[in-house]
């Protein structure tokens, strides 16, 4: 961890270290100063700092975000915990090269990391990434935190448990086996154990289901979400299936794009609640980036006239 910067007004021999508002009115009288003295560079000097200082605009580069040298060169002295933070910490602010490591690395790491407060920390940043190979080397770090092999043995071992197990181990199984899938082990097996445990009496693993099929990503996820999503009875289930459809997850940006005709329907059908209803509309601004009114015709006639 980045060790905090010395304190400039520590020790006896410094001075008062000033208020906020007082460091505030002085330089706020500097640019003042500036202004009145020489007006038409007091007012650029103005100009570019309020430029700077935005948080409007496009992305302002701080470096050219590459893993350096002298990171690379160190790695290897780093424990196995160090090396998995630095370089998912690394990949959430898309430094060139940090995935190339995590790959590199990750089954080394293996049975070797845990997801400690910090760690777990950036993991949650990545899975919530709007970049998905930032989700995926998130994933591959908790995969290995929780030491697991991708291979179809583990997919074996972990079926039985998901399809039969006690609560707890089955939620993890179910999750476990999402996580597998997405990085390419046997994804067409786990979709079909996935969705064994949809229509599970018990919400906790009708919960964990869904989220292992949103993480899953494949394409045939997308209509047993929207099917979810309309038909569970447990408003927590709709939530999850609708977040899964919308953001949360490893389908791509083209694939939640194909559940848009269906969530038009959706938001026209008024058996629905109205809170399912609502989610309806918020899937529907995530999915398009669109921002209408809560009115099925308004969002009708948006499609039909991108689709013309």
């Amino acid at each position: 961890m980045t060790a905090e910067p010395p304190d400039p007004f520590a020790g006896p021999t410094q001075p008062e270290k000033p208020s906020a508002r007082g460091a505030a009115l002085g330089a706020a009288g500097i640019l003042v100063g500036a202004l009145l003295l020489f007006p038409a560079t007091g007012r650029a000097a103005w100009e570019q700092i309020a430029e700077f200082l935005s948080l409007k605009g496009k992305p302002e580069p701080a470096s050219a975000n590459v893993l350096s040298e002298h990171e690379i060169e160190v790695l290897d002295s780093m424990a196995p915990q160090e090396q998995a933070t630095l370089l998912l910490e690394r990949s959430i602010n898309h430094y060139h090269g940090a995935n190339d490591q995590i790959v590199a690395r990750v089954d080394r790491w293996r049975g070797r990391i845990t997801l400690d407060a910090r760690l777990n920390n950036l993991f949650v940043t990545g899975i919530n990434s709007d970049d998905l190979r930032v989700r995926a080397a998130a994933i591959e770090v908790d995969i290995a935190a929780r030491n697991l092999e991708k291979s179809d043995a583990t997919v074996d071992r972990l079926e039985t448990i998901a399809r039969t197990g006690e609560q707890g181990p089955r939620a993890n199984a179910l999750w476990d086996l999402g996580l597998l899938g997405s990085r390419g082990v046997q994804p067409g097996r786990i979709s079909d154990i996935l969705l064994g445990s949809i229509h599970d009496s018990n919400v906790n693993i009708r919960y964990w289901a869904v989220e292992g099929l949103a993480y899953l990503g494949s394409d045939e996820a997308v209509e047993p979400l929207l099917q979810i999503f309309h038909d569970d009875p447990s408003p927590m289930i709709r939530e999850r299936a609708a977040c899964g459809l919308a953001q949360s997850g490893m389908l791509s940006a083209v694939q939640r794009r194909t559940a848009v005709p269906r969530l038009l329907d959706f938001a026209e059908d008024f058996s629905l609640d109205d809170q399912t209803r609502k989610w309806v509309f918020q899937a529907l601004r995530d999915i398009t980036g669109q921002s209408l009114p809560h009115d099925p015709s308004a969002w009708r006639s948006w499609y039909n006239s991108t689709e013309r």
